[in-house]
């Protein structure tokens, strides 16, 4: 992978059109993160630094600056440094207030979040984020070693895949061994359907298509959750394990009896630390630099493509085993000290989406006929 030109490979990707404030010239990021997804990609004869930049694809939408693409994120300035911050849930004006000690202003909290982290250092920062469980994080850069080598692809074929995961990165792990043949349940609760549903109708039948729909309550279908895990190859999440815990399952009982169990967390499973997409990335150390040195968001979400392809390449070269995959600690991976800068000399591709075979089923829609083929019993 080394020798693959990083400048190229993101230029191909889409990523660098997204990158770069609004009007501004286009920025060419650090580190090798559409490398390291082209590579992951041919295991799924996909292009996987392309998939980096597919929701905007749909959306629409493009570059910045220090707003993220998707407009729930910003990089606000702290006494010492940056930190990328998320504003999407309904709780979060309230949680945000609770950071800084003051109420702030619906719907436009960000002029007084903005001057009120002026003062807080990113350690302060940082603390209060996750015990307040705010997805945001200071910006830093942290060495970290290098993943391990894949092995060689497996066959899911056939196999059960059971997705407890939502919005993008977990479904596009599922989505990918999907394409490899195997059977994807995704399971929804009825307190909380997948948030990507208000999304981008379209991005969504991309990921699910080919799912099967159930929708099962963790408390008063227990059992049925338990059991239908107990069935799976291979599980996918994205829960804090105490989380887990409280539903009755058990990871490392799972794979003891030799499923696959992809935990998929921001930070991960020791950590109580929240993010999305762009806070991740960014909190991570992967920001490109505009014309004053100061720090931009790079594409949309990336965190999550690049999250999913791995989780998805983990499964299918390492099957048997519980793959503790913190999105952070992905995207830090691919910042081996590879500069960014401006895309002097490149033609920048726009992001770009594969073909959406059909619509995605509704929430629930296969439960009971999925719960039936495997003999489980369910209060229908």
């Amino acid at each position: 992978m080394q020798d693959r030109d990083a400048a190229a490979d993101w230029a191909a990707s889409g990523v660098v059109a997204l990158t770069g404030h609004g009007g501004g010239p286009e920025l060419v990021p650090p580190g090798r993160a559409a490398s390291v997804a082209a590579e992951l990609g041919e295991l799924f004869d996909v292009d996987g630094a392309a998939l980096l930049g597919e929701r905007a694809a749909f959306t629409g939408r493009g570059r910045a600056g220090r707003t993220s693409v998707g407009g729930g994120s910003r990089l606000v300035a702290l006494s010492v440094g940056w930190a990328a911050v998320s504003c999407v849930r309904p709780d979060d004006v309230a949680l945000l207030g609770a950071l800084v000690g003051e109420p702030l202003p619906e719907p436009d909290p960000w002029p007084r979040l903005t001057a009120a982290v002026r003062g807080m250092g990113p350690d302060e920062f940082d603390e209060r984020a996750v015990m307040l469980g705010i997805a945001a994080g200071a910006v830093r850069t942290s060495p970290v070693a290098a993943p391990a080598p894949l092995g060689p692809a497996g066959d899911v074929e056939g196999r059960l895949v059971v997705s407890f995961g939502a919005l993008w990165a977990a479904p596009l792990c599922a989505q990918l061994l999907g394409a490899r043949g195997a059977r994807v349940v995704t399971v929804e609760t009825p307190q909380r359907p997948d948030g990507a549903r208000r999304g981008d109708p379209a991005f969504y039948d991309l990921l699910h298509a080919g799912d099967r729909a159930v929708q099962l309550d963790p408390v008063a279908d227990r059992d049925a959750v338990r059991a239908l895990v107990r069935a799976a190859d291979v599980v996918i999440e994205a829960s804090r394990p105490r989380a887990l815990r409280g539903f009755g399952l058990d990871a490392a009982a799972e794979v003891a009896r030799g499923a696959t169990w992809i935990s998929i967390t921001a930070a991960g499973r020791a950590s109580d630390r929240v993010g999305f997409g762009d806070d991740v990335a960014a909190s991570a150390g992967l920001v490109a630099r505009d014309g004053e040195g100061l720090p931009v968001f790079v594409g949309d979400a990336i965190a999550d493509p690049l999250t999913g392809l791995t989780a998805a390449a983990l499964a299918l070269t390492a099957p048997g085993r519980l793959h503790d995959v913190s999105m952070t600690g992905v995207v830090a991976a691919t910042l081996d000290g590879t500069p960014g800068g401006p895309a002097t000399g490149l033609t920048p591709a726009r992001p770009r989406a594969r073909p959406v075979p059909g619509p995605a089923p509704r929430s629930g829609a296969d439960t009971s006929a999925v719960l039936a083929e495997l003999g489980i019993s369910w209060r229908c």
